[in-house]
């Protein structure tokens, strides 16, 4: 089935945008999933400045590449999540820390998200990738105790957070994808289902499905996609590999990726455990035909050799089709010709 396949740049953002899109079309990549942050996209200028905007585009087309998402984790991650400390310091831009009040920080990382829908459309984009952040994700060991108004309140606080931006996102035709993840207000199965109830099921409100985060936790990924079909807006390949071996643990032990004493890692595309031929079968099962995003994350291996080999795996599987005719349809055919 035809998709485009596209690299995003945010673990790329060290390099300069052009040098990122130079390497994506050489590699054979048809486009380029932008990251928000570095030198890569600044979300309001480019909602701002038309000039700008179009730069961006030039330099895409210059090396054959189109663009179909941008990608705004960072500012996302602050909308909702308490506390605010210096880890958003680290990621925030400036404009958006500012004195680092954490309620101040909250409203501002709300407008920037709002501006990425802007700069989304400005591009010609109608999805933005990204995070929500989460007041009840320091709750997850559920000790001390959480009562469940402790977690409802979670759910309202992202909802009243949150639905402004969507109701935006909705008069701008762009979808916000949340890339269900650790440490999101969704980052499994049924907390996908209630943060769907928690914004009344909002049309500009979907998913981005990235598998890499499942299979440590257990959950069927194939499973995900049949049940929200008509919720996924983005895909990321991505790749994790476990090693439960009666020391390593599935929290990851506060241990730097790459360590293998590690119960978990990220690894390139084609090298870990996600079962990518079935989750390609259900993608066409469920209709979907955007683009596949190549997400290289691999501390055991050079960038530059993983993005182009993940590249290669994507197009292999991106070429199983459903078959124009039941298989068994030609047992029929040769009984009706006898």
């Amino acid at each position: 089935m035809t998709r485009p396949v596209t690299l995003f740049t945010g673990q790329w953002a060290d390099l300069p945008f052009e040098e990122v899109a130079e390497l994506a079309g050489k590699w054979g990549f048809d486009g380029l999933e932008i990251a928000c942050w570095g030198d890569h996209l600044d979300v309001v200028r480019a909602a701002e400045d038309a000039d700008y905007a179009k730069g961006r585009r030039d330099i895409l087309e210059r090396n054959g590449l189109g663009v179909w998402t941008i990608s705004n984790h960072l500012a996302g991650q602050a909308v909702c999540d308490d506390p605010i400390d210096e880890r958003h310091r680290d990621i925030l831009p400036t404009r958006v820390w500012k004195d680092g009040e954490p309620e101040g920080v909250r409203r501002r990382a709300a407008d920037e998200i709002v501006a990425t829908a802007r700069a989304a459309a400005a591009l010609g984009v109608d999805t933005v990738v990204g995070f929500t952040g989460s007041s009840i994700w320091k709750a997850v060991a559920m000790f001390p105790p959480a009562s469940q108004r402790f977690i409802d309140q979670g759910y309202e606080d992202f909802a009243r957070r949150w639905i402004p931006i969507l109701d935006e996102y909705q008069r701008l035709g762009v979808t916000f994808a949340l890339e269900v993840h650790p440490s999101e207000i969704a980052y499994d199965y049924w907390t996908a289902k209630r943060a769907l109830m928690a914004v009344a099921d909002h049309p500009a409100f979907r998913f981005n499905f990235d598998p890499s985060h499942f299979v440590w936790q257990q959950i069927d990924p194939t499973m995900f996609l049949e049940d929200f079909a008509d919720r996924i807006a983005h895909v990321h390949c991505k790749e994790t590999a476990t090693s439960f071996n009666g020391r390593n643990g599935r929290l990851g032990s506060h241990l730097a990726w790459g360590d293998p004493k590690r119960g978990w890692d990220f690894v390139t595309p084609g090298h870990g455990e996600v079962a990518w031929e079935r989750i390609f079968r259900q993608l066409n099962a469920i209709g979907y035909v955007g683009p596949i995003s190549v997400e290289w994350e691999d501390a055991g291996m050079d960038r530059l050799i993983g993005a182009p080999e993940a590249l290669a795996m994507v197009r292999n599987l991106n070429a199983i089709a459903p078959a124009g005719a039941a298989f068994d349809a030609a047992f029929s055919a040769s009984e009706a010709s006898s």
